[in-house]
């Protein structure tokens, strides 16, 4: 077996922080400031966030992501709603119950083949509108990119946009891996604002720490009168950093010269080559080629332990027998060679 390269295939979360988040921070941390984001940093993050979805957008920096989507329900949710949601989403599946329990709201998940939902799933929930007896569907919380590594076109989150807003309901979207999606739809701000401001989004968890950052998340308020009361719900929720200048930090880094894209599309091309380099392996099965930066091969059985003690990585679907292998911003080709290497000496 060639050298295992470390757990870079087990998660984006694996990776390290990029050099220049580092080096902000290191700046940042510079002489005092005062706390609670009355910082100059600060004041610099969210007016980038504003101006990445325009001029009405309010931003609010936060800790992590299971946080930053229990900020965002939070100030979404009235009393005896529910989050509709597909059967993958993480607010449902790994985030520990912490929605439910956190907003007191009931989680209607839907079922999906894709991670995706579609607009007659929500028509299919009108029966319980109004009905005493049932949770009221309140919010859509859509993933993109999705837990599956599938992809929402932005038409899509516009019809699913304009069926959730026709039936009285709000939208979210838990971007944790904003940045993939940007990347894989063009790669630009006007990409972002396609799937975002432009389809009728609400709200949107801005994932900073997956593609490069140390550990820096934000809820972007698009419908500005949901942010009315979100300083205090995120203090609330155990979002608010103290030493806010150094999340801001952060994102002012990965918002200079666009580098939360770039990023993001190296991991995707390197989880474009994974795919290229192992697809004519026997015994290695997708059901397509990566949208992003995710992959789920199906393996034989006998393989997966030896593999995953040689270099680590998750299962998904065990009864399928099918993994998942991911790419991070600091992929490299040699990395994907000597994986590569190694699945090969196993399936030879």
């Amino acid at each position: 077996m060639p050298p295992a390269p470390d757990c870079a295939f087990a998660s984006d979360n694996a990776a390290g922080a990029h050099p220049a988040v580092m080096a902000a921070v290191m700046e940042a941390n510079a002489g005092h400031a005062l706390a609670y984001g009355s910082d100059r940093w600060t004041e610099e993050a969210t007016a980038r966030l504003r101006d990445l979805f325009g001029g009405q957008a309010q931003a609010f920096l936060a800790f992590n992501g299971t946080g930053a989507n229990v900020m965002a329900l939070a100030t979404m949710v009235q009393p005896a709603d529910c989050v509709v949601c597909s059967s993958w989403a993480h607010i449902a599946v790994d985030e520990t119950g912490a929605p439910e329990r956190a907003l007191g709201a009931k989680l209607l998940t839907q079922p999906t083949d894709d991670a995706k939902l579609r607009p007659e799933q929500l028509r299919g929930l009108a029966h319980l509108q109004g009905v005493q007896h049932h949770a009221q569907p309140g919010v859509v919380s859509i993933t993109q990119s999705t837990e599956l590594g599938t992809l929402y076109t932005p038409d899509e989150i516009a019809a699913l946009c304009d069926t959730a807003h026709s039936m009285g309901m709000l939208v979210h979207l838990d971007g944790a891996r904003i940045a993939n999606a940007t990347a894989a739809l063009g790669g630009t701000v006007a990409a972002l604002r396609s799937f975002t401001v432009d389809a009728g989004v609400d709200v949107v968890s801005f994932g900073g720490t997956k593609p490069g950052a140390l550990a820096a998340e934000a809820v972007v308020y698009l419908n500005p009168a949901l942010a009315k009361r979100a300083i205090y719900v995120r203090k609330q929720v155990n979002q608010l950093p103290s030493k806010m200048r150094f999340v801001a930090a952060q994102f002012n880094a990965l918002l200079t010269d666009d580098l939360w894209i770039r990023l993001a599309q190296q991991s995707n091309r390197m989880a474009t080559l994974l795919y290229e380099r192992t697809c004519d392996i026997p015994g290695v099965q997708y059901d397509g080629p990566p949208a992003v930066n995710s992959l789920f091969p199906c393996l034989p059985a006998e393989v997966i332990e030896p593999l995953r003690d040689w270099c680590f990585f998750w299962d998904w679907d065990v009864p399928r027998q099918q993994v998942r292998w991911m790419t991070a911003w600091d992929t490299t080709e040699a990395d994907i060679e000597r994986f590569v290497a190694g699945v090969r000496h196993l399936l030879a």
